[in-house]
């Protein structure tokens, strides 16, 4: 199976990954790309969604809810996000304030909760890893917050980095090591013709896939260690979406070179 997807850039709204491909069963992922002034209009149904402003500013509104100036960074590697959170059956509409581009998840869900703007101040920073592994996350949804299925956050990996290292997994219920939960990966670079290398496998091997990821790339990881590399000379960002029934950031390492993190 490939797991990997890859994005034009287009006009509109563009669904990427679909309810169901890849594996993937809780999970679908697009981007909208408005010009200043346009709108965007949707129902989300049985689903809760969310929004991450990947650059520009807009404003999003529906019933009984109105977010002003939603959104200030450039691009990714300019600042913490705005992000919105919506729940199931919301009918919602984005006008772009300026050139705007949105990453667009959603996943079945029938918790009632309320829209929420998540502005930059709430998004906590954190480093994670060392030495030649070490990267920022952002979280911007995280166990806390009220949603169904949603983790989600962004990584900012250093030039020449991995990340998601050592290799971990989240592929079972058994806690307190490890939750099932599937996830998304969406890649930027600076500069944009940067790449990296992603890599999908299961400990018996029956996934094992390698990937050169590009500038807008998507990649879906129904199970599986998935470590990703960053070529030397360009700053990597990636967009995770995390989706489960039982919601944690908790994961297993790889035995086999867990003992990486543990080194001085």
């Amino acid at each position: 199976m490939n797991y990997l997807r890859k994005y034009i850039n287009a006009p509109g709204f563009t669904k990427i990954v679909k309810k169901n491909d890849m594996g993937l069963k809780l999970t679908e992922f697009g981007l909208i790309k408005l010009r200043s002034g346009e709108e965007y209009a949707a129902f989300n149904g049985a689903n809760e969604t969310a929004l991450v402003v990947l650059g520009g500013r807009c404003r999003l509104q529906g019933d009984g809810f109105l977010f002003e100036n939603v959104g200030d960074r450039k691009d990714v590697f300019s600042g913490k996000p705005h992000a919105v959170y919506l729940p199931c059956r919301t009918n919602y509409a984005i006008k772009a304030l300026t050139n705007l581009e949105v990453a667009w998840t959603q996943s079945p869900a029938g918790l009632a909760a309320k829209p929420c703007h998540i502005r930059p101040e709430k998004v906590s920073s954190v480093s994670i890893g060392k030495n030649s592994f070490l990267r920022t996350a952002q979280m911007i949804i995280d166990e806390g917050f009220s949603s169904n299925h949603f983790i989600i956050g962004e990584a900012q990996v250093p030039a020449g980095n991995w990340a998601s290292y050592p290799p971990h997994r989240h592929d079972f219920d058994n806690l307190p090591e490890e939750v099932d939960m599937e996830e998304i990966y969406f890649f930027r670079f600076n500069p944009e013709q940067g790449f990296g290398i992603q890599k999908i496998y299961t400990g018996n091997r029956g996934i094992d896939e390698t990937y050169t990821i590009q500038n807008n790339d998507t990649v879906g990881i129904p199970q599986g260690y998935h470590p990703v590399a960053c070529a030397p000379g360009y700053s990597m960002y990636y967009l995770w979406i995390m989706t489960g029934n039982n919601r944690r950031f908790l994961s297993y390492k790889d035995p086999a070179h867990a003992w990486v993190a543990a080194k001085g």
